[in-house]
Formats: structure tokens, sequence, C-alpha cells
């Protein structure tokens, strides 16, 4: 599927869904616990749903309503699985369960996914798991999906190098069932808000774990049991970022309703950002309300933040002046290299771009029509629809279907913003 993007202003409020990251982590720790949860307004998206499918294939059971998720869990007494577990595109999927198949006391979990995700790292954390005795192995031998792996986790000391928070966060969600206690040392931490979030869940039901304030230092006693799940996911501010920077825009004035300050999240930090370029921004309790002014560039560090990277990128082609997105080597390795796949798509928008080895550099003054390409990254394809609605001469974004990976309702939520979108079957 196509996206065809034509100019137009966008005006009024938006209901921001339900987070991914909180999403999974709760599917994760319900598995793992004893007993029934239920998850309120969860994100109903193909990621969301393959970490429900992988849990499914562990030994959790799973009734599902559009509002409401309830999952009975295996109380750390996970199954082997009868299939392969397919999780798709969700990389963060992937690193939570690769983690939970470590806790297998017999046989062993074949794990897989699409093209991206088969190209994912999983190295570090493979490491890991097997310096705390579980067995984890690359079926090419290069640290990528497809994985085999088993038990049992013991426990012990280990220490990665987190690329990606997520080996951290997959450590901490499983190794609190491990026979024995760990002690995790984290020399390099990138993402560190979606630690903090994953050792919120944790202390909310009812685990242990100490830290140093830098996170650099984990321990996690072994012998521990999750309790039950019972809360609503809170709205997710990646998915906002686009809406929230398409009220930025010239012209417009965009209301992002759901969204909660004072959650874990690292991407809540986009409110800032976006202040710091000019645009107007006022959190009520009816919502966070983004207003146009005169964009101007700025230098921001996106290390905790990686997945702003796209939309800020395309925002900064609107901006008076250079802006620089910095720190953040690790977006070169989500579902694509981001840096460099936001600079060749935006070039052919009339973007002038610079790549920085961790990040890069973008001088404003604004972009033309064209035919772009989703590379089949959901953030990539978001990002370049909300610049296409401020850009005179349409826009084709080809390969726009990834969308349903976290935002499915992303196109309808546009249109009621008075967005100019034509979805094409290619």
């Amino acid at each position: 599927m196509d996206f065809s993007v034509r100019k137009a202003a966008l005006h009024g409020a938006v209901q921001i869904p339900g987070s991914k990251s909180h999403t999974i982590r709760a599917v994760a720790v319900a598995a793992l616990a004893s007993g029934q949860s239920v998850i309120d307004k969860p994100l109903e998206s193909a990621d969301a749903r393959a970490a429900r499918h992988a849990y499914a294939m562990l030994g959790a059971t799973a009734e599902v309503t559009p509002e409401c998720w309830r999952i009975q869990g295996t109380g750390g007494h996970l199954t082997t699985p009868q299939n392969v577990i397919d999780v798709g595109n969700s990389g963060t999927t992937m690193r939570m369960v690769l983690g939970s198949a470590a806790l297998l006391r017999s046989g062993k979990a074949v794990l897989t996914g699409d093209g991206q995700v088969r190209k994912r790292p999983c190295g570090p954390l493979m490491e890991a798991l097997n310096t705390l005795g579980a067995s984890a192995e690359a079926t090419r031998n290069n640290g990528m999906p497809p994985l085999v792996v088993g038990g049992v986790l013991r426990g012990g000391e280990a220490t990665i190098e987190a690329l990606t928070s997520q080996y951290v966060s997959s450590l901490l969600l499983n190794a609190p069932l491990a026979e024995g206690n760990t002690r995790l040392l984290t020399p390099l931490l990138h993402e560190k808000p979606y630690v903090f979030m994953t050792l919120d869940w944790l202390a909310k039901q009812g685990i242990t774990v100490s830290h140093d304030d830098g996170l650099t230092e984990f321990h996690i006693p072994g012998g521990q049991q999750y309790s039950t799940v019972q809360r609503a996911i809170p709205a997710d501010f990646s998915s906002a970022t686009f809406f929230l920077a398409a009220g930025a825009l010239p012209g417009n004035e965009v209301l992002c309703q759901g969204l909660d300050m004072d959650d874990t999240q690292g991407d809540k930090a986009v409110v800032s950002f976006l202040e710091t370029m000019g645009a107007d921004v006022d959190s009520t309790a009816a919502g966070i309300c983004v207003r146009a002014k005169a964009l101007r560039g700025a230098e921001l560090d996106l290390n905790a933040t990686p997945d702003a990277l796209p939309m800020l990128a395309a925002l900064a082609c609107f901006a008076d002046g250079e802006t620089r997105l910095v720190n953040v080597p690790q977006a070169r390795l989500k579902e694509t290299d981001r840096i460099t796949v936001m600079r060749i798509e935006l070039e052919k928008l009339g973007a002038r771009i610079e790549e920085l080895p961790d990040g890069m550099i973008i001088e404003g003054g604004g972009l033309h029509g064209g035919d772009v390409e989703g590379h089949g990254d959901h953030r990539v394809i978001m990002a370049l629809a909300i610049a296409a609605t401020a850009i005179d001469g349409d826009v084709r974004i080809h390969g726009a279907d990834a969308v349903d990976v976290t935002y499915p309702e992303f196109v309808r939520d546009l249109k009621q913003l008075g967005g100019s979108v034509t979805e094409i079957t290619s």
C-alpha cells in the first residue's frame, strides 16, 4: 500500500493510542505471573499481538476483547513451544521473549521474525544469558535471529554493553525468576528511560531490584514471583510524537489527548524539544496542545529518545537554520538504519542533510513534493506523511503498510485533523 499526501492545515484533537512499550511489558509480566492479569486499554497493533502470541506459545493463555486482555500466567513455569515462535517485526518482543525462553526447564524455543528482525542484533543479550546459565545461540552464528534458546537461568554475574536498552530490560524482567541472585554490570547503556520504565513495572508487581544512580550496576534477587497485572496502559508518547510535531508545522494547532507527563516514557522529552525549536506548547488537563510558531534550529540530544529521530529530522526541514540531532548511534539499529534512511528520503524532497556517525545535521528551508520509500519502517512512514502535509506538491510514500506495527489508526487520525491522505493499493 502507498500513501498519497497533499498539503493541508491540521487542526483539532486526537486521542493517542496505548503505549507499545508498556503493552509488551504488561504482556511479559502477566505471562510470568501466577493467576489472571487484567490489562485495560492495551495497544492493539501488530507488535503487541506478536508479544501476546509469543507468550501464548510459552504457556500463557489470553482472553481478548478490544478494551481488555485477560492473561492467565504461567507462574514462571513456561512450557516448551510446539512450533517456532515468530515475532514478526517486533524487536522488543524478540529481546523480551529471548530472556523468558531462558527460563525453560526442559526443551528449547526457536525464535525468529521478519527480514528486519533477522538483522537486529541480540548477541550481547545472548552472551549474558549464557553467562547466567542458560543456552542461547544464533543459527547463523551472527548474533541475530533465528535463535535457539533454553534454560535454565541460574543467576550469577554478567556484564553487558547495551546499545539498546531492550537487552537490560529483558534481563531485569526475567532474572528475578532465576534460581539464584544476579549481579548485572552495564558499563554502556543507551535509552535509560526505557530501563526506568521496566524498573517501575517490577516495583509495581512486587519484584525487588536494587541499582546505583547511574544504572551501571543492578542486583536482582532470584526466586521471586510476580503479582498479577491489574492496570490500564497509558497513551504512547512515541506515537504522539508525530501529532505533537504536526502541531508545530506552519498554520497548525493539534491537541493530543490521553498523555501523562508523569509517566516513565522517555519520549515525553519531545514536548521540550518542540519548545526548544520554538513551538507553542500548552499542557492542560485536556491534553498537550501544540501550536505553530516560527521554528528555529537547535541541537537535540536523542540518546534517550531514538524513536523520535525520524519525525524530528523531518520537522527540522521546516525550521530556520541548522538542527543537529546527536548522541543517538542506536538509531542505526532499529527497523532500519534510520539516520541513513531519513537522509535519503528527505533529500528526495529537497532537504540538505549531513550524516554523523551518531546523528544528523539538517539545514532548514522547506521541502518540495516527490516520491519516497517507507522502507517497511512505521516511524519513517509516519514522519514522511506528517511532513508531506506541509509541502507544496504531492508526496507519494511507497510501501506504507508498516504503520500497523504500532499505529493502525494513523491515517484515520490524520484525516480527522484535516489531513489529505489517499491510501493506494500498490
